[in-house]
């Protein structure tokens, strides 16, 4: 027997509209399923509620499933990507000091220019050790010449955190999914120097994780929840639902932020298409390759059968119309 009872677990950012819209306006129940959507405070929490049984389902970041199969950061899970849910949506802000000290040009390159003269490297924070965020801040970094691993001192906050972190002066700027990157700039706490889909475009942003065990299980089941999620990603990526969509995530089961916020960080991401639904073992490779690039990966890694092995076309496949 099929399980219709379902725990998915989410982050409180803008790209969980697909789980909350499927939630809010029927789309689970219109698959015969009941599902409960349980806000955590972390993507580590995330990682360990999933690996070891206490959520059904999670959106994850595009890397996690991909690390989790790999034992990085001491926790292993056989875990698989069945359908991607975003694109877009990450962004780079600075604030404080380092703001003031780039003037009028927020870029890698007058941030490279500065860094001789800064005390000491500034902190940068990102979500999750290998996370998204790392990478792209890592290249948007690199492309200017810095050395991520010697001139910044990247920490890891989680992402309803980065404001208050940024606002005493904890961390320097951070690299973040929305609404978080809006609402310090509507703060008047810190700067949007760069939008990462500018200079990273095409890159599946987070996805719908399961055990493979327990997929393996409920095949039924999990077909239900991609074509009710497909039907979400689809009604919230219409321009004439941006509002509802926004008013829906930012009351206090979810985000509980800003309706300004949050409408302001749902402008860059797309949540409908091949990209980003598609689980393209593709996409996943070209993580791996970033894994590899700053030293994440064990030696020998096969990174085209990890990539095959975790991220699963065939539930998407099958339900596509």
């Amino acid at each position: 027997m099929q399980q219709t009872d379902v725990k998915i677990g989410f982050m409180p950012l803008c790209d969980s509209a697909p789980l909350v819209v499927a939630k809010e306006r029927g789309f689970f129940a219109g698959q015969g399923l009941s599902v409960e959507l349980s806000r955590e405070p972390s993507w580590s929490n995330i990682r360990d509620k999933l690996a070891y049984g206490f959520l059904d389902a999670a959106q994850m970041l595009a890397t996690m499933p991909l690390s989790c199969a790999l034992g990085l950061g001491n926790v292993k899970a056989s875990l698989v990507a069945v359908l991607g849910l975003s694109c877009g949506g990450n962004a780079i802000t600075l604030g404080g000091a380092l703001l003031s000290a780039l003037g009028g040009e927020v870029s890698a390159q007058a941030l490279q220019a500065v860094l001789p003269s800064w005390p000491q490297p500034p902190r940068l924070a990102i979500p999750y050790p290998f996370s998204t965020h790392h990478y792209a801040l890592n290249c948007w970094l690199a492309g200017a010449g810095i050395d991520p691993d010697r001139q910044v001192r990247l920490v890891v906050v989680p992402p309803p955190q980065m404001v208050a972190h940024l606002t005493a002066g904890k961390i320097d700027g951070f690299c973040a999914g929305e609404p978080w990157n809006s609402l310090a700039a509507q703060l008047g706490l810190g700067r949007v120097v760069a939008s990462v889909p500018d200079f990273l475009p095409e890159r599946i942003e987070k996805v719908l994780a399961l055990r493979r065990e327990w997929a393996e299980e409920n095949p039924q089941t999990v077909r239900a929840l991609v074509r009710a999620l497909l039907a979400a990603c689809r009604w919230s990526d219409a321009p004439e639902n941006r509002a509802e969509v926004a008013d829906i995530l930012s009351r206090r089961p979810y985000l509980d932020a800003s309706f300004g916020a949050v409408r302001a960080g749902l402008a860059a991401i797309r949540f409908y298409g091949g990209l980003p639904n598609r689980p393209d073992p593709v996409q996943a490779q070209w993580y791996l390759e970033q894994m590899d690039r700053w030293g994440h990966l064990p030696p020998g890694v096969d990174k085209a059968e990890v990539a095959q092995r975790v991220y699963r076309l065939g539930f998407y496949d099958d339900c596509l119309d």
